[in-house]
């Protein structure tokens, strides 16, 4: 075994190394991704080639289950070994050699088969983040599955052959807070204002003020007022809901804008982002279905001491729309930029973040008490944690996968891969593949292809059990 305590840069410096990856998913991507322990099995081309990438990437810890040697074929195919390192423990080997990339990562390796330190140890996996395996045999690839999935463990089980690769998830619940979608419009509440915002709306009078007040206004104020008066001209409590509508409202700002002398329209850059947000920020504040669904599931509404963080604050979240939210989410509490003048902009864009942090503040007392009725320590969920969930309740995500195990059971073939393989483009041929030759190498410790006596009998017969899988 081998070992390396991480240091400690300060933040600055640890923004600089890792500037581009914080660009993508941000810190607390980061900070998830520092401190998770990954495990890999068998350091193979593959898996150091995995791990290498999250040690830059600077992952918290890692620990290489290998019980091999190095050989001639690992020189030639794992970049970290060379000819030296024939005969020495593979995982040792590459845990030192992988360490060098990062003093940030911690790293240690254990020099045993998986099959041994399953029967010596079986709860050794039980602490780590997830669990990377490359080279496993059929059997060992099952008994892993099991084993992890009953500890709720993530398993990723990859190999790769010449060009063709493939990598398979086993997750029985994944939870993401923070999705990132894309194009997702701001959360205005422009149809339904919360007191603090309607009340500084209202006391706005766009007509008394002058050109350069009026070409500084920001455009959600624009909106709303026009929105107001388009409900009245059209004695409706609602917006605009389809594109005709929505034109007319389009116009009817379009009428506001100031003009010279000769009726010419002048130059209002806010009234124009106004025109072009009616698509986007006039719509229903409402509940999207998906976030409905998670809020209803039976994970959020019958809660227990074994509950997950996520979904405490689903359930904090679900009582608040019930209660203080009168049926909508918690405010998102950001604004997007506009042409304004700073002291309008900033005005607003306090107003939101208040709002926000008054909406946050409920869901967090609500959490604490699920905790206490839980028996969880009140310190489980911390109050950014919430605020976190609450900035993104309208774009959660739970997926739920499927056991390995289960699938490489022929009864449990879905109809889904027999109809794909129905199309000869379809790269599922290339799983069933990949399948059929991890049953040739169990079956008979050694891939196809060394035609002589001996093996050439065999290669016919996988043939046939490939044909037999589809």
């Amino acid at each position: 075994m081998s070992s390396l305590s991480p240091k400690s840069p300060d933040q600055s410096e640890k923004s600089k190394k890792y500037d581009r990856q914080l660009r993508l998913w941000g810190d607390h991507g980061q900070a998830a991704l520092e401190y998770a322990h990954v495990c890999l099995i068998n350091a193979t081309g593959l898996g150091s080639e995995i791990l290498k990438s999250l040690v830059l990437a600077g992952v918290g810890a890692f620990t290489i289950v290998d019980g091999e040697k190095i050989s001639d074929e690992d020189v030639g195919v794992n970049f970290f070994l060379d000819p030296d390192s024939i005969g020495q423990p593979r995982g040792e080997i590459t845990t030192q050699l992988l360490l060098e990339l990062n003093p940030d990562v911690r790293g240690d390796a254990i020099d045993e088969s998986l099959d041994k330190l399953l029967t010596n140890n079986p709860d050794f996996f039980n602490n780590f983040s997830v669990i990377v395996a490359t080279r496993l045999s059929e059997k060992e690839i099952i008994t892993l599955s099991k084993k992890l999935w009953e500890a709720d463990i993530p398993l990723i089980v990859c190999q790769s052959i010449g060009f063709i690769g493939s990598g398979r998830l086993q997750v029985q619940e994944h939870t993401v807070v923070e999705s990132h979608p894309e194009n997702q419009n701001p959360d205005l509440r422009l149809d339904c204002p919360f007191p603090s915002l309607k009340e500084y709306f209202d006391q706005i009078d766009l007509e008394a003020m002058e050109f350069k007040d009026h070409a500084h206004t920001p455009f959600v104020v624009i909106l709303y007022k026009y929105l107001e008066k388009w409900k009245k001209l059209h004695n409706s409590s609602k917006g605009p809901s389809n594109f005709k509508e929505k034109a007319s409202l389009r116009e009817l700002i379009k009428s506001g804008i100031h003009r010279d002398e000769q009726g010419n329209p002048l130059a209002e850059e806010n009234f124009e982002e106004a025109i072009r947000a009616v698509n986007y920020a006039i719509s229903t504040s409402e509940i999207p279905q998906s976030i409905k669904d998670i809020l209803n599931d039976g994970s959020c509404i019958n809660l227990t001491g074994k509950s997950k963080p996520f979904w405490i604050i689903a359930k904090a979240i679900k009582d608040f729309v019930e209660n203080e939210g009168n049926g909508y989410l918690p405010l998102r509490g950001t604004l997007p930029d506009m042409t304004a003048d700073t002291a309008k902009y900033v005005a607003i864009q306090q107003l939101y973040r208040d709002q926000a942090a008054k909406d946050a503040e409920i869901v967090f007392r609500r959490v604490q008490q699920l905790l206490r009725q839980l028996n969880q320590p009140d310190d489980t969920i911390t109050e950014n944690e919430v605020r976190q969930f609450c900035k993104h309740a309208s774009s959660i995500s739970v997926i739920r996968g499927s056991s390995i195990a289960d699938e490489y059971t022929f009864r449990n073939i879905s109809q889904k891969i027999v109809t794909d393989l129905e199309s000869p483009h379809n790269l599922m041929v290339y799983y069933v593949m990949l399948r059929g030759l991890d049953r040739f190498y169990s079956e008979y410790n050694t891939y196809p292809g060394v035609y002589n006596d001996q093996v050439e009998p065999d290669i016919v017969k996988m043939k046939g059990e490939l044909l037999a899988m589809k």
